[in-house]
C-alpha cells in the first residue's frame, strides 16, 4: 500500500499506514499558517479477489485540532476511483481522530475533505467562457507562485447598467465556491436563457472564479501562499502578501460596484453562501 498526496492540491502526511485497519495520517498546515483542514490523497492498494476484499480504516489522527472542528459534526469525507465522479463514505469523529472506513474496489482511490476542484479544470472554466460573444478573459497580474489572477467580464457597459461582481475561494478549501461559479457561468452565457439575457441587458458582471489559486494548488485551507488569509486583506491588501486582493480591488475602484458577491462554503452546510 501507498499512500502519496504529491499532486494538485494534494495535502497528507503518513505516520503509520502498516496495518490497513488502522492507517494512520495527519493534515498539514497552511504554509506559514496555523490553519489546516483540508486533505486530499490517494490511496494505492492491492485488490484482492471480491471474496477477500479488506475494509480500510483510515484515522486523520489531528483532526481535533483543525481550523473549524465543529465541522466534523456528521461530516461525510469524499473519495473518487476516477477523479471525476465523487462519493460520500463512511466517516466519523471522536473529538480527537477522524475516521474513514472503506473497502476498496479498485487498485486506487483518492479521497479528499470536498470534491476537489482541480487548477486544470479552472483553466478549462476560464478559457471555455471566453468562447462566448459576451465574455472577455483577462488578465489582472500574478500571485506570489507566478499564477494567473483571472478575470471573467460577461456582457457590455452601457447608459444606466449595474456593475455586479463576483469573486468565489478566497479560502481555497471551500471548494464548493468554484463550483457554484461554473454552475452560474453555464447559465449567464447560455444564449438561450431569457432570465441570463435580461441580467445581460441591465448588468455587466465582474467574475474572479479563484480568488486563491496558490492556495488551491498547494493543499490550503485558507491562506495563500505566505499564508496570508485573503479574506482578511481588504482594508490594506499588500503585493508583498496579498497580491490577490490588491490587484483586485485595484479593478474594482477603476469599474465602480453596484453589488458585490463573495461566494464561500461551510462543512456544516449544504449550500453555498454569499457575503454581500
Amino acid at each position: 500500500m501507498q499512500i502519496s498526496d504529491n499532486f494538485d492540491s494534494g495535502n497528507i502526511r503518513v505516520i503509520n499506514a502498516s496495518d490497513l485497519g488502522n492507517i494512520q495520517l495527519e493534515i498539514k498546515h497552511d504554509n506559514q499558517s496555523e490553519f489546516f483542514q483540508w486533505f486530499h490523497f490517494k490511496l494505492q492498494t492491492d485488490v484482492t479477489p471480491i471474496q477477500e476484499r479488506v475494509e480500510h480504516v483510515i484515522h486523520i489522527t489531528n483532526a481535533g485540532k483543525s481550523a473549524y472542528i465543529e465541522g466534523w459534526k456528521d461530516y461525510q469525507a469524499v473519495a473518487s476511483y476516477d477523479r471525476d465522479h465523487w462519493f460520500r463514505v463512511p466517516t466519523t469523529f471522536d473529538g480527537d481522530n477522524l475516521t474513514i472506513t472503506l473497502t476498496p474496489e479498485y487498485d486506487s482511490v483518492y479521497f479528499a475533505y470536498f470534491s476537489p476542484y482541480s487548477y486544470e479544470r479552472h483553466q478549462d472554466l476560464l478559457h471555455n467562457a471566453q468562447m462566448h460573444l459576451d465574455c472577455q478573459l483577462q488578465v489582472l497580474g500574478q500571485t506570489l507562485d507566478g499564477r494567473d489572477i483571472s478575470l471573467l467580464k460577461v456582457g457590455e457597459e452601457g447608459e444606466g447598467k449595474r456593475i455586479i461582481w463576483l469573486t468565489a475561494r478566497q479560502h481555497p478549501g471551500e471548494t464548493m465556491a468554484e463550483w457554484f461559479i461554473e454552475g452560474f457561468l453555464d447559465r449567464l452565457l447560455d444564449e438561450d436563457d431569457g432570465v441570463a439575457r435580461a441580467l445581460l441587458n441591465k448588468a455587466v458582471f465582474y467574475i474572479v472564479p479563484n480568488m486563491n489559486p496558490d492556495g488551491s494548488v498547494r493543499g490550503h485551507l485558507r491562506t495563500n501562499a505566505v499564508g496570508t488569509n485573503l479574506n482578511r486583506e481588504w482594508l490594506t491588501p499588500s503585493m508583498e502578501r496579498s497580491p490577490e486582493v490588491y490587484l483586485v480591488r485595484e479593478k474594482m475602484f477603476e469599474t465602480g460596484i453596484d453589488m458585490f458577491l463573495d461566494v464561500h462554503g461551510d462543512e456544516a452546510l449544504p449550500v453555498n453562501f454569499v457575503g454581500l
